[in-house]
This record gives structure tokens, C-alpha cells and sequence, in this order.
């Protein structure tokens, strides 16, 4: 199990040229890997073959596009649980406590919710531990999984994999629309209120909420 765990925290990372050179060696790895079922070990496969055989920039630019540009599929994991409130930071602190002490540090600009990150803890502890902090991101990662498929994504196989891995069942979860990227990021027009959330025109009424 810790060695998939690593193949798969090395498969989901950015497919530069070093990753792509291990391609070769990674495609040989699963395809022997009897710790993941057949389906998923076909569907790595041709995750793998469309690494190693596509076009270097296209490969790339297909990644950025698809964990980078929107929550639904990005790998930071607690993007999807707490977003960008305040709980997030505390969330993230937890966990990298956690992994401290178990002797893993982080090197600089690694966030501990990524999943390639989480999945390089999971690869040091044994078996159980790892299945059962694995298991705790299941929610999480069967949404993962139901975005990557409406995008009809290879990567949707390698999450369906850390799944397995963590002994939980792979589900399809509806997902809400995701808000378009350029929406999320527009800035209000000037004088027009003072935000595009929940904040009223200034000639309209504004409710008012009174918090304990």
C-alpha cells in the first residue's frame, strides 16, 4: 500500500519532465500493483499512456486547467470542505501538525492539503493508519471524483485508486453548477456596492442580520 500511495502522490503531480520520465517505470508499477482492482488499474493505465505519448505542452496545460482553474477539481482538499473562510487556516495548521509529528516536512510552498502531499504522509505510516486517514478524506475525494468524471478526465482513475486504497467505495456525487471562474474573480463596479456578495445597489434595500 505505501508504495501506491507514492505512485499515485507522483501521478497526480504536476507533468513536468521529470515526471515524465518516470512515465515508463510508473505504468509498469500498476499495471502489477495487485492492491487496486482491474478497473482502476486499466483506467491508470491509460492515464499513464496519455502522459507519456501526449503532447509535453498540451499535458501540461490540460493539468492547469483542469486542478488549477476552479474549486470542484482542485487538489487542495480543504478547498472543498471550508473554502477560503477562516476554518481553512485552522484546518491546515491541524494537519500540519500532524505531519510533523510523524517526522514529515513539508518543503517550501507545499500546502498540507494537497493531495499528492497527503498521500506522501499516507505512504510513511502502516497500512491501517494510512487507510484510516485516507478514509477520512472520502467525502471529499468521491466529489473529486464525480468532477473529474463530468470532465470526462483520466485523472478521475487515480482518485478512484486513493478510494480503494483507503477501503471505501467509489460513488458518483451530484455536484452543484460551479461558478465560472471569471464571475468568481469580477470585481463590482464603482459605486455600485461595495461587493459582488451579498451586498445591495445603493439606491435598493439592504437586509440587515444580527449576529449573537
Amino acid at each position: 500500500m505505501n508504495d501506491t500511495c507514492r505512485a499515485l502522490a507522483l501521478l497526480l503531480g504536476y507533468p513536468d519532465a521529470r515526471l515524465r520520465g518516470l512515465l515508463p517505470q510508473l505504468g509498469d508499477f500498476f499495471a502489477a500493483d495487485r492492491s487496486l482492482g482491474a478497473a482502476v488499474r486499466e483506467g491508470l493505465t491509460a492515464l499513464v499512456a496519455g502522459l507519456r505519448h501526449g503532447d509535453p505542452y498540451e499535458v501540461e496545460a490540460d493539468y492547469v486547467d483542469c486542478f488549477d482553474r476552479g474549486r470542484g477539481t482542485s487538489l487542495l482538499l480543504f478547498e472543498h470542505v471550508h473554502g477560503d473562510s477562516r476554518e481553512r487556516g485552522q484546518a491546515m495548521i491541524d494537519l500540519l501538525a500532524t505531519y510533523e509529528s510523524a517526522g514529515l516536512r513539508l518543503a517550501p510552498g507545499q500546502l498540507p492539503d494537497h493531495l499528492p502531499v497527503a498521500l506522501e504522509f499516507a505512504s510513511t505510516q502502516p497500512p491501517k493508519v494510512a487507510r484510516e486517514f485516507l478514509g477520512e478524506m472520502a467525502q471529499v475525494l468521491n466529489q473529486l471524483y464525480g468532477a473529474l468524471l463530468a470532465r470526462r478526465s483520466r485523472y478521475a482513475a487515480a482518485i478512484a485508486a486513493v478510494l480503494e486504497l483507503a477501503g471505501e467505495r467509489v460513488r458518483h456525487v451530484p455536484l452543484p453548477p460551479e461558478e465560472p471562474l471569471d464571475e468568481a474573480w469580477a470585481e463590482p463596479p464603482a459605486f455600485d456596492g461595495c461587493s459582488t456578495r451579498g451586498q445591495a445597489r445603493p439606491d435598493g434595500a439592504q437586509p440587515i442580520h444580527f449576529v449573537r
